[in-house]
Formats: C-alpha cells, structure tokens, sequence
C-alpha cells in the first residue's frame, strides 16, 4: 500500500522568542515493512537543518533558529508504500541489545497494582508471543480511549489508574506490563492510516514493540488491538515518549508558547 502523509505543527509565542532550538525525528528509515518514496521537511524561516542518527537510530534533524521568531511552522510530507509483516520489525536499524529496552523511566515504571495487572493477563498464555498478543487484547478492552484526560507528561501508573488516554498513554501502559513481566518492550511513534475514510487527524501515532525469541521485535497497538500491518508507517523509536517525540525543543524569551498540529494520513492515488 502507498501512504501519503503531510504533517503540520505551528508554534505560536505570546511574546517574540529570541530563538528557538529544535530536535524533530519526523523521518521513517526503510526496513521490510516499508520503503520511501518521496519524503521532505519544511520550515517557514530561512534554517539549516542537520541531519543525524541518535542513540537508537533514528533519523534526527536539528535546527537553531535565531529571533526575534513569534512563530515557528514545520511541515512535513511524504509517501511511503508498506507491507504488512504481522507485526514482525526485519531490517530496522538496532543500536541496543534487547536487554537495554528493560529500563524502566519515570513514564514507563509500573507500581504493585499495573505489575500485579500485568502477571495476572500473561499468566493466561503459554509462549511469550501469546502473553503478549493476551496483554493487547485486554488493554484495548478495558481502556478508554479519550483526548481530554491525560497530557504528554501523564505516567502509565497514572493512566492505568483511570483507565483512559490516548495513543501515548496505551503504548506505555503495554511497556510497563512488559517490562513487569521481564520482556524487553519499547515505544514507537509513527502514523496511522484509518480505516473509516478519516484522513485528518490531530497528532500522529503511538504503539509499543516487544521483544520475542525467535521472532525478533514484533509491534503491538493497544489503542487498536492489533498488530501494526501495511496501515503503519513506523517513525521513530525508544524507551518511552520523551525519546521519540517528533517535535522536542526549547526557545529563550517568547514568553508561553501555543502549539497547532494537523496531520494527513491517506492512501495515496495509484500510479498509471
């Protein structure tokens, strides 16, 4: 399948910033799931953008920009044609051994009752490949799916609390089970095709990937109970949100700042 994806975050300062600094991991790397076709990264000021790998791989851009700036917009767009692979990640850059992705942090570490919750699910399933594919089914049961409730900097023991969040919230809930239960689990941020016809969105996506013997990395999306098929464009990954964010930045003066994204995910038109 061909995804076209145009991504679009306006910042907007109270007062005119100084200037800003900026880290966007905002392109996919081709692996067997998917390949680019066409991908670029605008800006509405006149920057240099650096290109680079981080610590897990992923493809970063980096960019200064110098004041006064009272706003900043950054667009992406891009086509990418994918393949489902039942989950399965082949091909992906890996920087870390499995083991590293056991580390808890502040936004992934599980208390006594989400470890509790985790042994009590997995205990149902004999391989770890079935405990898990158990703990994604359950997750997508039981929690709500609501954009008012929860922020970026929300933990999974919160979330998991009141049973609603977002994309965000889901993935780091399944990543603390995971690690509860001593399987390597990390977060991925990327895009999501919908299958209702839908093709504006308000943010990108979130799912989480866990490892299984034999198998490798195999993703998981509790907010749609499944695995990641050709409906996925897989962006960035790490151990929780901060480390993926597509956007993370900070800016001197410009007092609060007000944040606007769109996105546009859709199959693209097929070629003659």
């Amino acid at each position: 399948m061909r995804i076209r994806v145009r991504h679009e975050t306006n910042y907007r300062y109270s007062a005119p910033a100084k200037s800003v600094i900026q880290k966007l991991l905002l392109t996919p790397r081709n692996h067997c799931g998917q390949h680019l076709l066409d991908w670029r990264i605008d800006m509405d000021r006149d920057v240099r953008l650096r290109s680079a790998e981080d610590a897990f791989g992923n493809i970063m851009h980096s960019c200064s920009v110098e004041g006064p700036v009272d706003r900043l917009t950054t667009a992406i767009e891009g086509e990418v044609e994918t393949f489902d692979t039942a989950g399965v990640v082949d091909g992906a850059v890996e920087r870390f051994p499995p083991v590293l992705y056991l580390r808890d942090t502040p936004l992934t570490v599980a208390n006594a009752d989400l470890s509790d919750f985790a042994f009590e699910t997995m205990a149902h399933g004999h391989t770890r490949l079935d405990k898990l594919h158990i703990l994604v089914d359950r997750l997508y049961a039981e929690l709500a799916f609501d954009t008012d409730v929860t922020h970026a900097a929300t933990t999974a023991v919160e979330a998991f609390t009141q049973k609603q969040g977002v994309c965000q919230d889901f993935a780091h809930i399944f990543i603390a089970c995971a690690r509860a239960a001593d399987i390597p689990a990390r977060y991925v941020s990327g895009y999501f095709l919908r299958s209702d016809g839908c093709d504006e969105q308000v943010a990108g996506h979130a799912w989480a990937e866990a490892y299984v013997e034999d198998l490798g990395w195999v993703g998981f999306d509790p907010a749609h109970g499944v695995s990641p098929n050709e409906n996925y464009i897989r962006v960035a990954i790490a151990l929780d949100y901060l480390g993926a964010a597509p956007i993370r930045g900070t800016h001197t003066g410009g007092l609060n700042e007000e944040l606007k994204v769109n996105v546009h995910v859709a199959q693209a038109q097929s070629q003659s």
